[in-house]
């Protein structure tokens, strides 16, 4: 269950770039920090690296399943125990989730969380709906804009659960933001405002800063 803030939020005329997840950080715009071991380093996943940075760090992740690679039960376990120090932090968690949508929505049932978001979102209209539905977050990248049935899935997202990313695409998040907003036959400036109300929605200022925003 995701528990997402109710509190008014100031969103400025002239918003800030919010690049929820990239391994390119630039120091530019806000790319809030976060610590977890992917599904791909399962095999080596040291939790106890996460258990000393965890409180440093704004969110858990990138964390998840990944059905094309690596050892299923082994992930699960750890995702499991991950997404535990998450909701005893209260930190938001950030999802990698390939091929194993069903699975992770069921062991996300299990806990409490935040705000639980979807990076790198290629999925259907229908599993969109499914997460967005259950209060998660999806966030999209310039891969997702190459496939029109997940174009089909961020329209249909609602606004205040929309996030924009560059993840490892060299394109800078200034492209994927005209990308996006182009799709979504939204100014950008509104697009801009937007996705930082959503930023601040997860993560309010006593939370810390994440790049050049330090309000």
């Amino acid at each position: 269950m995701s528990l997402l803030s109710t509190f008014r939020i100031f969103v400025p005329m002239e918003a800030p770039f919010v690049n929820i997840h990239t391994h390119r950080p630039t120091g530019r715009h806000i790319e809030p920090s976060a610590i977890g071991i992917h599904p791909w380093d399962a095999a080596d996943g040291d939790l106890a690296t996460v258990e000393q940075h965890i409180d440093s760090a704004m969110a858990v992740g990138e964390i998840g399943l990944d059905y094309l690679h690596g050892h299923r039960e082994r992930q699960e376990e750890l995702f499991i125990r991950q997404l535990a120090m998450a909701e005893t932090r209260a930190k938001p968690v950030i999802l990698h989730c390939v091929r194993a949508f069903e699975p992770t929505m069921r062991l996300l049932k299990g806990f409490r969380l935040p705000a639980v978001l979807f990076h790198g979102f290629i999925g259907s209209p229908q599993q969109a709906a499914q997460a967005v539905a259950a209060g998660y977050l999806l966030s999209f990248g310039m891969r997702s804009f190459a496939s029109p049935r997940t174009v089909r899935a961020m329209r249909q997202t609602p606004p205040e659960q929309l996030f924009l990313e560059t993840d490892d695409d060299p394109a800078p998040i200034e492209t994927v933001y005209a990308r996006a907003a182009e799709l979504l036959e939204m100014p950008l400036a509104k697009l801009r405002q937007t996705i930082y109300g959503n930023y601040r929605s997860i993560f309010p200022p006593e939370i810390g800063a994440a790049g050049p925003d330090k309000k």
